[in-house]
């Protein structure tokens, strides 16, 4: 079993879990309970004395999956403690120690001081309440020491550590996702250092330049005016590309290199703990290569930002690029405002932008008609892992 338990978790990773432990675990759970009713329950009155034990059991692991077992496990933990001696003393049914086992191997999790004395403790209530059998059936003690002590007890004992085995095995999971948590932040703040990078580029160079012409046109001012009126021509033209070249930059539309932008996702996403498979079956045209950069590098943005995205499948055909992850947590397509800018360029351009989200995956495609996909057949390869 897998817990839910650490509000370390995400929220998506947290309903997964649950929903895991809900369909493999909570099925056996009930499964045992009806089958131990139906075998020590001889009257009517008998399934009211054991019932409130095995429904202890089932409420305490419900509640222990929702991640909420410290608010019931003391009442639930009374009640099964309650049904064992009743088990033992009035109705004779040797099972009853299930309910006793089955929440406090539980509620030890939530013991974070003297586990082991507690432990202890519990194994020893278990043993002692069964040997309290000789006290109404002392005609043959072989029989209650096996049925009433030894068997639950030894039971108990390994139900209590497959689920510290099961604690041990939850806190690999949760250092995974911590995990995988920086890493998908680190992959994000790389983002952010390459558009800090490619900004510096633009303005850095410009700035220099404009300085540089500007302290030429000074000392062309009186000797050579014309000159001079070249260079601060020259120095506005400069500074309105840079405009223009900025805003592109910071609505995604600088002209990308699709090969750089494909190999850079791969990176990205390899650093945030993420299977990544491209393949490119044919090369397009230089304008759609622009674009399809875009579209790469925008949903390669919001993967990381928006999903709990364990693999990626990156595919360039000649139509187009298609790229298609798993992890998507919200039940509706989140607004992503960049692919909607997007979709308007990729439409005005001849093409069609297609956002899809389906069965927790999540597709993006960009396609362009076969007049503009056209291009030279290239033999097909495969990248990634």
């Amino acid at each position: 079993m897998v817990t839910g338990r650490s509000p370390r978790f995400t929220e998506s990773t947290q309903g997964r879990l649950r929903r895991l432990n809900l369909a493999t675990s909570l099925p056996p759970v009930v499964f045992a309970a009806v089958v131990l009713l139906y075998t020590d329950a001889r009257t009517w009155w008998h399934v009211v004395v054991l019932a409130p034990g095995a429904v202890a059991a089932v409420v305490a692991f419900e509640r222990w999956t929702a991640n909420d077992l410290a608010r019931v496990a003391l009442p639930c933990l009374v009640v099964a403690a309650a049904v064992w001696p009743l088990g033992v003393l009035v109705t004779g049914s040797p099972n009853a120690y299930w309910g006793v086992c089955a929440v406090g191997s539980l509620a030890l999790r939530e013991v974070r001081r003297r586990r082991k004395l507690v432990m202890a403790g519990l194994f020893t209530y278990v043993a002692a309440v069964g040997a309290a059998r000789l006290l109404v059936q002392r005609d043959d003690i072989g029989h209650v020491l096996v049925t009433y002590v030894l068997i639950p007890t030894v039971l108990t004992v390994v139900v209590t550590v497959f689920t510290v085995v099961g604690e041990r095995f939850y806190d690999l999971i949760r250092e995974l996702e911590q995990t995988r948590e920086r890493e998908a932040e680190l992959a994000v703040v790389r983002e952010r250092v390459r558009f800090a990078s490619d900004l510096h580029d633009i303005q850095g160079h410009t700035l220099h330049v404009v300085k540089l012409k500007i302290a030429l046109a000074q000392r062309l001012l009186l000797r050579d005016t014309a000159r001079a009126e070249k260079e601060l021509r020259e120095t506005y033209t400069l500074v309105s590309d840079t405009i223009a070249q900025t805003k592109e930059l910071a609505y995604a539309q600088r002209r990308l290199n699709l090969t750089a932008e494909m190999e850079n996702a791969k990176n990205l996403f390899e650093a945030a703990g993420i299977r990544v498979r491209v393949t490119r079956e044919a090369e397009v045209d230089a304008r759609a290569s622009e674009l399809l950069g875009q579209v790469l590098r925008e949903t390669t943005t919001n993967i990381l930002r928006h999903a709990q995205a364990t693999q990626v499948q990156i595919t360039l055909a000649a139509s187009g690029i298609t790229i298609v992850n798993d992890g998507v947590t919200a039940t509706t397509p989140p607004e992503l405002r960049g692919l909607a800018a997007l979709r308007q360029r990729v439409a005005g351009d001849g093409g069609e932008l297609t956002v899809e989200q389906e069965d927790g995956r999540f597709l993006t495609a960009a396609v362009f008609p076969p007049a503009r996909a056209d291009a030279a057949p290239r033999v097909s390869g495969k990248d990634g892992r």
